[in-house]
């Protein structure tokens, strides 16, 4: 064994989580040792939000050159080069790699060790002969794609999101177990480039989402064409690429080309040496209190790990938790009320917040600027509480991700709905449903017999 390498603050995992925390620290002075086993960037970068993104963007581009008759413009049909658009989602990455290269966060002043981090007592962990020994510790191993127990399929050919952006040949016809938001965003973003595509689910199709507004996503795509099948339940699956076949349990077989499984994610929690360093954890995640220290409290956890909720952008909400508490000694802690997440379909779904004791909604066809685009598929539904407290928001249409951000401050600030209506939106802008959403909280009460009878006895004065 070499000598032991100490440091302020050890970082497992660098992926968004990891390097937010790591750049951080660094920044503020702490001495920080950076670990990972595969590829700087994580998942998000490499195989996840990036990549899919990407893909989705170029199939738009597609679709929208076969949708323009509304706009006095005669369509084509796109000619898609396949192994070219997935050369555009690598070359997005690399794009984006030196922002999470090893070279960036040694220049940053972090020392950055390659290899699988594993914790041999309660304040020192191993990578090869390296020992590492820290004041604490940042557990950011992320998550990987979950492949549920199918018959067959360990002897079957099938992608994951991990393998996915790796092919360069379009599919025939793609079959996807799992109707979440990466199996719905790969279904809209592989037909959309010409493939035939079924999804098949084993429950409702975006099951975390608001029914309503999950069912306007899912409507637009069976509408180009794309096969979303509910509630089915999966016999077994066999073949390699070019004939896969998927047996439902009545026995129906269907036949397809290539396979993808996007069936959930499982949280990095395995080969750490957890039970070494008095980490409690079940195959669902690390436990943590709302701190995110881990039950060794020198040990903090951010991001998938944990499981629940699995964001890049809530990864990165806990290095800010994690930073205050480790360098500044404040003992923030996490609240994920206002947390929200999009899937980035065409059109897109967003939401944030929760239950409600009163709904508003208001619909893309009544904003000129969605008339103007010819994007009048969506609406917008507001949940408030007592008194027009906002608790909640989902958005389904153009440039939902984007319009929830002002929920989300909402939100997390405690204002009510009047604070919304009030609000003065540029016109014509797709935000402005945000401003109607919340007028119409007050129509019946504003335009009552009540009001009306109060004004004319004003007007007397």
């Amino acid at each position: 064994m070499s000598t032991v390498l100490e440091t302020d603050i050890c970082v497992i995992g660098a992926g968004s989580g990891g390097l937010s925390v790591a750049a951080g620290a660094v920044q503020m002075g702490a001495d920080v040792v950076l670990i990972e086993k595969d590829k700087m960037g994580g998942d998000c970068l490499n195989t996840g939000c990036v990549p899919s993104k990407a893909l989705l963007a170029a199939a738009k581009r597609a679709h929208t050159m076969r949708e323009v008759k509304p706009f006095g413009i005669e369509p084509v049909q796109a000619k898609v080069d396949f192994a070219a658009t997935m050369a555009h989602v690598q070359n997005v990455i690399k794009g984006i790699e030196p922002n999470d290269s090893v070279e960036r966060f040694e220049k940053l002043g972090c020392t950055v060790i390659l290899g699988a981090a594993r914790f041999s007592n309660d304040r020192q962990v191993v990578v090869g002969e390296q020992r590492i020994q820290a004041k604490r510790f940042v557990i950011a191993t992320g998550s990987r794609a979950g492949v549920p127990p199918i018959a067959g399929i360990q002897d079957t050919d099938y992608f994951t999101n991990e393998t996915l952006f790796e092919n360069k040949t379009c599919p025939a016809h793609l079959i996807i177990v799992g109707a979440g938001p990466i199996g719905i965003e790969m279904a809209q973003a592989h037909s959309r480039l010409g493939a035939k595509v079924t999804v098949l689910e084993r429950f409702r199709a975006l099951p975390k989402d608001e029914p309503e507004l999950a069912g306007l996503v899912i409507k637009a795509l069976r509408d180009e064409g794309v096969v979303i099948r509910e509630e089915v339940n999966i016999k077994n699956v066999a073949g390699k690429t070019g004939n896969i076949t998927v047996t439902l349990e009545d026995g129906e077989k269907i036949a397809g080309s290539h396979l993808l499984i996007a069936a959930g994610r499982s949280p990095n929690v395995d080969n750490l040496g957890l039970e070494l360093a008095g980490i409690e954890f079940t195959a669902k995640g690390i436990s943590v209190d709302a701190r995110l220290r881990s039950t060794n409290k020198r040990v903090f956890v951010v991001g998938d790990a944990k499981g629940g909720l699995m964001f890049t952008h809530l990864a990165g909400y806990d290095a800010g938790i994690v930073i205050r508490n480790i360098l500044f000694k404040l003992p923030s802690r996490a609240n994920y009320t206002a947390m929200p997440w999009v899937t980035y379909t065409d059109p897109e779904l967003a939401q944030v917040g929760c239950d409600a004791v009163r709904v508003v909604t208001w619909p893309y066809a009544e904003n000129d600027r969605a008339r103007a685009e010819h994007s009048m598929t969506g609406m917008i539904k507001v949940v408030t509480g007592k008194r027009g407290k906002i608790l909640g928001a989902g958005i389904v249409g153009a440039s939902a991700g984007e319009i929830i951000q002002v929920w989300q401050i909402a939100i997390s600030k405690g204002f009510k709905i009047g604070d919304m209506a009030s609000m003065i939106s540029p016109y014509p802008t797709l935000s402005e449903i945000s401003k109607r959403a919340a007028g119409s909280y007050f129509t019946g009460s504003l335009f009552s017999p009540r009001t009306k009878k109060i004004v004319r006895l004003l007007l007397k004065l």
